[in-house]
């Protein structure tokens, strides 16, 4: 019999950006800009990926590893409030093996020089996953990613 087990954490990751709060909420909003900076590894291979950015809409991304393991990232839209806040559930797969599943909640605030995003990750690693810090690691490298996409333009706040 396979053993279960459920190890709870939070991730908290904030960020000030030098761009609008319309500008970082539609760097999530929109499927283009997400495919832009929606990757913590570039040498990954893309196999599938949609977006359907509305309460109850849903999201996929399936990327293989550089050894061919797919990685399943799929999501569902919770709570949308334009410009202020994103809550969506998520779980993650390897191959066919669920290792965690998720509630994020994405809150957007306006500063004198853009924009203030904090995420905040409660998640569930499942079965004996050893996560030994990645999520973390790959949350605070999305992070980074969306700040550059929206900074694109060095100082110019949209």
């Amino acid at each position: 019999m396979k053993s279960t087990s459920a190890e709870h954490a939070t991730l908290t990751i904030e960020r000030h950006m030098k761009a609008s709060i319309s500008r970082v909420f539609a760097a999530w909003a929109n499927s283009e800009a997400k495919r832009q900076w929606f990757a913590c590894h570039d040498e990954w291979t893309p196999v599938e990926y949609s977006l359907d950015f509305r309460v109850g809409g849903a999201e996929r991304n399936h990327v293989a590893d550089t050894d061919g393991v797919l990685h399943v990232y799929e999501a569902r839209y919770i709570d949308i409030v334009p410009n202020a806040r994103i809550v969506y559930a998520y779980d993650m797969k390897l191959g066919d093996t669920r290792i965690s599943v998720s509630l994020a909640t994405v809150t957007f605030e306006a500063t004198a020089v853009g924009t203030k995003m904090l995420f905040t990750e409660q998640v569930v690693f499942l079965d004996g996953y050893a996560d030994n810090g990645s999520r973390l690691q790959g949350t605070e490298i999305l992070a980074a990613r969306i700040q550059a996409f929206v900074e694109r333009e060095a100082g110019v706040v949209h």
